[in-house]
């Protein structure tokens, strides 16, 4: 079976978005968010071990490319004082999403390792999610003009649609796992 491919964002309901469309940065990622979601739910509902690949294989190059656009391009423009605690946290768990990507990568999902650790990768996806929406994105939303956090959003459509061009984005984690990426210097 053919691996399940999408080299556009995607949309909440998992469906790519339609090229051209205009979102703010923090629209983007939330709705990123919910697409990984419903493709991390997916995979679990899998019945076989090819379709079960083929979906963790998009999760993989979905996720991979969400958090590099988020370390790139969204947590250097939104560093602050206000910002910085938040920021290293996130960077912190974006290590952990990493390690078990890089861990999943090299089972076969019929082990019986698989499934509890994609369990883990789900929780701590979601959890990720929950304390950008509920501590960062607020923040960021008074810190930042609207025409700012709108060409936040483009920059990073543009880098993912970039990065979705390369054969599988989600081997790029394998290079990621010794420690947590740096946090860029305050944009000035």
């Amino acid at each position: 079976m053919q691996p399940v491919r999408s080299r556009k964002p995607l949309h909440a309901r998992g469906r790519a978005l339609p090229a051209g469309e205009d979102m703010n940065g923090i629209d983007l990622l939330v709705s990123q968010h919910r697409a990984l979601e419903a493709l991390l739910d997916r995979t679990l509902e899998a019945k076989d071990a090819g379709s079960r690949r083929a979906l963790f294989q998009r999760v993989g190059d979905e996720l991979s490319v969400h958090l590099g656009a988020e370390e790139q391009v969204f947590y250097p423009a939104v560093r602050a004082k206000r910002t910085e605690d938040i920021l290293l946290e996130s960077l912190e768990e974006h290590l952990s999403l990493k390690r078990l990507l890089a861990d999943l990568i090299d089972l076969d999902p019929e082990d019986r390792m698989f499934e509890p650790k994609f369990k883990v990768l789900r929780e701590q996806t979601e959890h990720h999610h929950e304390e950008e929406e509920e501590n960062l994105f607020p923040k960021v939303r008074k810190m930042l003009p609207d025409d700012e956090i709108e060409r936040l959003g483009t920059e990073m459509a543009e880098m993912q649609e970039q990065r979705r061009t390369e054969d599988a984005p989600r081997e790029s984690v394998l290079e990621e796992t010794d420690q947590a990426a740096e946090l860029p210097p305050r944009a000035s």
